[in-house]
């Protein structure tokens, strides 16, 4: 079974590695979703996964990271993508985190990326 919690940060960021004259290369900001799951037996006792309470505990010190805050100045996020985002977030929750299934950042309300961690489908780069 896999549970998710949500969480929304209001962020600021720039892309530097994009073409020259790219929207995306100036100062914006976004209203970001990111879906933190976890997967797991359901607990006989608990008929849960994992309190929720847990999953925002172990998230709380990222979102203090992330909310309201310039992302390229977040270290490790000096390239703020939602691909580097949705892995940044994973590579700090997968230790206090057991069962991490995969983290979905929002960017927009049609836009976002899933990321399930080094060992979840890899996907082909295009050349």
């Amino acid at each position: 079974m896999e549970i998710f919690k949500e969480f929304r940060i209001e962020a600021a960021h720039r892309l530097p590695n994009v073409p020259d004259g790219h929207k995306c290369s100036r100062l914006h900001g976004h209203s970001f979703r990111i879906a933190v799951h976890v997967t797991g037996e359901v607990g006989a006792d608990t008929g849960w996964v994992r309190d929720f309470a847990d999953v925002a505990a172990a998230f709380g010190p990222l979102f203090d990271q992330l909310d309201h805050r310039y992302l390229n100045e977040v270290p490790g996020l000096e390239n703020p993508t939602s691909e580097h985002l949705a892995r940044w977030v994973w590579e700090r929750l997968e230790g206090p985190l057991p069962g991490l299934s995969r983290i979905v950042v929002h960017e927009t309300c049609t836009s976002g990326c899933e990321y399930r961690g080094s060992t979840g489908p890899q996907y082909p780069h295009p050349t």
